[in-house]
């Protein structure tokens, strides 16, 4: 039997390709473009690779990228559990399973800005809940006061970290909680029944049904995670701008301060590209090795 061929279907897929070169291509070209060049009161001239040499060389670089990394991996680290956590405690069906799912999914719904502003009064020394809270029980266990507050994440290092992490946990965590409770909703209940007949333990439940069961939506939530934790801007950009000095200064924050504060924009394209190849090829790592194993 011969198979007509209509090739008309591929203007149903033109508006998609266009959409595609005019959000991704031809803004990454430009990059590109920008990289292996430098401009100097308008005039270009063709460096080649000098850029992305010097971007990898640089210590500042090497600095945020560390910074960056801590951070990713601390909130993977937290969040990926945690999310399974609250997952296997929200009810299977009725009511509370709506009303449950309908607050794990609230946090999700406020725009990026708004949380680091919110963070940002909350974790205030003086006037904010967190900062008061955190303050008075210092001084409980013998903080003097007069010495200043013993929580002040404009200041401290350390407690700007602490408050850019819960305040990712708080915002994101939801997140892995809806994908683990998708996961845990499509498993059988045959395997329950199982389990029951043969006397299993709640972790031996755990252990060899429910976590294998959820693998593979495990993995989405964990690039999902990844990937935002890593390219991570508007939060800690409003909530402490990168400071106190540079702690909280991570890749993504840096990039803007080169690209749009320091206006170099060779080095800013380069140090981009980088980024995102860095970016993608962790994912497609950690994402073949995964599904690697889940064929064995």
């Amino acid at each position: 039997m011969n198979k007509t061929l209509n090739q008309r279907a591929w203007w149903m897929v033109l508006p998609v390709l266009i959409l595609v070169a005019m959000n991704a291509v031809i803004p990454l070209m430009t990059v590109v473009n920008f990289s292996v060049q430098e401009e100097f009161y308008g005039e270009f001239s063709f460096v080649g690779l000098q850029w992305f040499a010097d971007t990898l060389t640089d210590e500042r670089f090497q600095n945020a990228l560390m910074r960056q990394l801590g951070f990713t991996f601390t909130i993977l680290a937290i969040e990926i559990p945690l999310g399974i956590a609250i997952a296997l405690t929200i009810p299977r069906s009725g009511v509370w399973a709506s009303v449950c799912l309908v607050l794990m999914a609230l946090p999700l719904l406020i725009p990026w800005n708004v949380v680091g502003a919110m963070w940002n009064i909350y974790a205030l020394p003086d006037i904010g809940f967190l900062g008061y809270m955190l303050n008075a029980g210092a001084g409980l266990f013998g903080h003097d006061p007069a010495s200043g507050p013993w929580f002040d994440y404009t200041q401290e290092p350390v407690a700007a970290w602490f408050t850019v992490i819960l305040m990712d946990v708080w915002h994101w965590t939801s997140l892995v909680v809806l994908l683990a409770y998708a996961g845990l909703q499509s498993i059988d209940n045959a395997y329950y029944q199982a389990a029951r007949i043969d006397g299993a333990s709640s972790w031996a439940v755990f252990r060899y049904i429910q976590l294998p069961k959820m693998k593979h939506t495990l993995t989405i939530a964990v690039l999902l995670r990844f990937m935002d934790s890593f390219m991570i801007y508007t939060e800690p950009s409003v909530l402490t701008g990168g400071g106190p000095g540079n702690s909280t200064t991570f890749l993504s924050i840096d990039l803007v301060k080169i690209a749009l504060g320091q206006q170099d924009l060779g080095n800013a394209a380069a140090m981009s590209i980088i980024y995102f190849l860095m970016i993608l090829l962790v994912s497609w790592l950690f994402y073949t090795l995964t599904m690697q194993g889940g064929k064995r």
